[in-house]
């Protein structure tokens, strides 16, 4: 069986395991967002509304103190103390911060400072050829390695924090002290970025770790089709230090599992693994980059996320290792917590475990579908994986077992990408950049927010 990209990083690294202290920071200061239980009879709308907000909490209440950077997990992780903060996960509060904002969750004065706190500090902490490692502390922005040799630079951690700043960067546009220092700060970090650097002088791949320590010892490099399509866009979009328009061609589209093309459950699947694999693939790297009408030579972009979404559902409804719980109301399988420990669950590689995050971050690809998954999570579920911060990360009903813990990466994409469905607005502010207009001509993209410009 054909392991994930994740799964193989996560097999190698033996990173994962079951996290159980809770930090047990969770009270509500006066800024904070006050947290409800299940309400019955609301509306498609309202129920967005209660999501997005609740899942909110997670990144604003539960934010770092002193950095304001989203904390990788709601349990302590590794014996690490409660310091341990994501840049990946942060990326993805960025944009969470945004579309609270836009939604009126909080005031637009208390968004631009937690944005300000966050680009001070992150100009501040430790980077590596521009490069963020994945994980730091909240406190300091010193580095806390992720695994035995990954104590530096991961540059697909990186990227998705970029994804996150470029948007910050498009919505804070006010003509004040404070906005104009949160653009400055971002534009200064987004030059000091070396993507250049990540191609070892040159090579045909974008590398994924580089240490300061072990050099290019984990040898990662960058192919799809996973979730690191992202990286690829961003380094391609640089002004400073771009990369060759080659290397998506010769690194990243080459691999035994880019190209697909093959049918599961009536869907034509273009590219990636047979089936999909895990549904972060279809949304870590769009959150910011719209896959509406968004083609190259290799695919149409919202082809290959809709039947993957699709796939997913229908494997879940076939269910062919009879786990209960599985229907068209209760699908979804991606990276998460699980019973064990952590996996990047697909139908490749099914352990009975549903994430609610799956389905829910689907919503712009199958709005029905996702209204009645989230309908089912909140309703029929309820409490047992509905909490102060939203949807606990997984449960599986074969097991019994229902998950306590959120992880960032797994909350964010939940407010974005239903944020994306309703109004399109990190889509629309991330294709606004123009080093991203730029990059996506140089790999010869179509896509309708290039033809407005």
């Amino acid at each position: 069986m054909k392991k994930t990209f994740l799964t193989l990083f996560l097999l190698l690294t033996g990173l994962y395991g079951i996290a159980q202290k809770k930090t047990g920071k969770t009270a509500v200061g006066p800024d904070g967002i006050k947290p409800v239980g299940i309400i019955k009879g609301l509306t498609d709308s309202a129920l967005l509304d209660v999501v997005q907000r609740q899942t909110f909490r997670y990144f604003w209440d539960f934010g770092h103190p002193v950095s304001g950077m989203a904390r990788e997990r709601s349990n302590t992780s590794f014996d690490y103390g409660d310091e341990v903060v994501t840049t990946g996960g942060t990326g993805f509060g960025v944009m969470a911060l945004i579309a609270a904002d836009h939604r009126k969750f909080i005031p637009h004065d208390k968004a631009v400072n937690r944005m300000l706190k966050i680009v001070e500090f992150l100009y501040r902490a430790d980077a590596y050829h521009g490069a963020f490692p994945h994980w730091m502390n909240g406190e300091t922005g010193k580095t806390i390695r992720f695994g035995r040799r990954d104590d530096g630079a991961d540059i697909v951690e990186t990227a998705y924090l970029f994804q996150g700043l470029l948007c910050a960067r498009q919505y804070f546009k006010a003509d004040d002290p404070k906005e104009r220092r949160i653009r400055d700060m971002i534009g200064w970090m987004w030059g000091e970025m070396d993507w250049a650097w990540f191609t070892r002088e040159g090579r045909d791949n974008l590398y994924w770790h580089w240490s300061p320590n072990y050099g290019w010892a984990m040898n990662f490099p960058i192919r799809g089709f996973n979730e690191c399509l992202i990286t690829y866009i961003l380094a391609e979009s640089s002004d400073r230090s771009p990369v060759s328009a080659d290397i998506y061609d010769r690194g990243w589209a080459q691999s035994d599992f880019f190209k697909n093309g093959k049918t599961f459950y009536g869907y034509k699947l273009p590219l990636g693994f047979d089936f999909g694999g895990p549904l972060f693939f279809s949304q870590y790297s769009f959150m910011g980059l719209n896959p509406k009408g968004l083609k190259d030579k290799y695919a149409d972009y919202w082809e290959q996320n809709q039947n993957h979404t699709l796939i997913n559902r229908a494997y879940c409804i076939d269910n062919p290792k009879k786990f209960k719980g599985y229907g068209e109301n209760c699908w979804g399988l991606t990276a998460s917590d699980n019973y064990e420990g952590y996996n990047a669950h697909s139908p490749t590689n099914d352990l009975g475990v549903i994430t609610p995050t799956a389905a829910i971050s689907a919503f712009p690809y199958t709005p029905e579908y996702s209204m009645k998954a989230l309908r089912h999570f909140y309703y029929d579920l309820g409490d047992k994986i509905w909490g102060e911060y939203g949807f606990t990360d997984a449960f599986s009903e074969s097991k019994n077992w229902y998950g306590k813990s959120y992880l960032a990466i797994d909350q964010g994409p939940e407010i974005v990408m239903i944020e994306n469905y309703r109004s399109g607005l990190l889509w629309n502010l991330f294709m606004s950049c123009p080093e991203i207009q730029r990059g996506l001509k140089k790999l010869d993209f179509q896509s309708p927010a290039l033809s407005k410009n």
